[in-house]
């Protein structure tokens, strides 16, 4: 397994669990995936209190109660700021969600809590007040965000003195808007048009940890691109380097946003726990830049 470092300190597996699928597990088989995640190298658990209605925190609060000691094993991220019909970074609705986290989770803290997706309204003044009051009481360690642009973390750092340690971004073979609109610079090109505020710079050159969540998607939950009869030559080329490397199709797309040099974490939202242990081998791979282009490339992608 590799290791990232968060915010400067803080040690995390490149390879991360994505909890939004584990409300379909019972407890011995959420037993089994979580060991096999740790067995792994796996020690960092991403939730968010929209995930099944909060079962997914539920269910794994429930483990977490079963088997004493398991905490200490790993990190806990969890996310907050969606309501039904709307998003709400209210400090009133940010401590009443960490508070239900919690309680959920049967924990006394999270080691990151991050802002789900960015609030129309949101007043960067009583977000600070929530983080204030958040870190004092130590129900929360560390911040950071989901789906912000660059500019949205500047607004949001004009009054939050905490550092906004993480990103969690769409990023893969099949979203690659990340790198599209830099990669295209100077040009006229349809995808040279900068959509996120050049997130992915902003980050790198601010310290904040990219989180890759949807890795093995196309579109907006349209569906994954592994195999699937639509993506031939991105398909083809993945199996192709797959035998060159010695890994599976879906350890090549992992490493493939493993490679980019701005250090990301994978977000694995897989239940199966075979298919996590297979994934996590995508950190044995250090793609050439030849064949990170060569998949860029057929995934349809474009070079000026």
């Amino acid at each position: 397994m590799k290791y990232i470092t968060i915010g400067g300190g803080l040690r995390a597996s490149a390879i991360a669990q994505g909890c939004m699928r584990i409300a379909s597990l019972d407890q011995p088989a959420l037993s089994r995936h979580v060991h096999t995640a740790l067995e792994a190298g796996v020690n960092f658990f991403d939730h968010a209190d929209i995930y099944g209605g909060g079962e997914c925190e539920s269910a794994f609060g429930r483990l977490l109660a079963a088997e004493p000691g398991l905490r200490d094993k790993m990190l806990l991220q969890s996310k907050c700021g969606i309501r039904k019909g709307m998003y709400d970074f209210s400090k009133a609705h940010i401590l009443e969600s960490v508070d239900g986290i919690l309680s959920r989770l049967g924990t006394d803290h999270l080691d990151l809590l991050l802002l789900h997706r960015p609030d129309a309204l949101m007043e960067p003044e009583e977000v600070a007040e929530a983080f204030e009051a958040l870190e004092t009481s130590g129900k929360v360690l560390r911040f950071g965000v989901s789906n912000f642009n660059a500019r949205q973390m500047e607004l949001l750092g004009t009054s939050v003195k905490q550092k906004l340690m993480v990103n969690q971004l769409q990023f893969g073979l099949m979203c690659t808007g990340l790198i599209d609109h830099a990669i295209a610079a100077n040009t006229e090109f349809p995808h040279a048009a900068d959509r996120d505020g050049e997130v992915l710079d902003y980050c790198r050159l601010k310290g904040v940890t990219v989180q890759a969540w949807s890795p093995f998607q196309y579109g907006f939950f349209e569906g994954v691109f592994l195999d699937d009869p639509k993506f031939p030559e991105l398909n083809q080329k993945l199996e192709e380097l797959g035998e060159k490397y010695k890994a599976s199709k879906q350890a090549m797309a992992a490493a493939w946003i493993l490679r980019h040099p701005a250090k990301m974490q994978v977000i694995c939202g897989t239940a199966n726990a075979q298919r996590l242990a297979d994934l996590c081998t995508a950190c044995d791979v250090e793609l050439s830049r030849e064949d990170w282009y060569a998949l860029y490339l057929a995934a349809g992608n474009r070079l000026p």
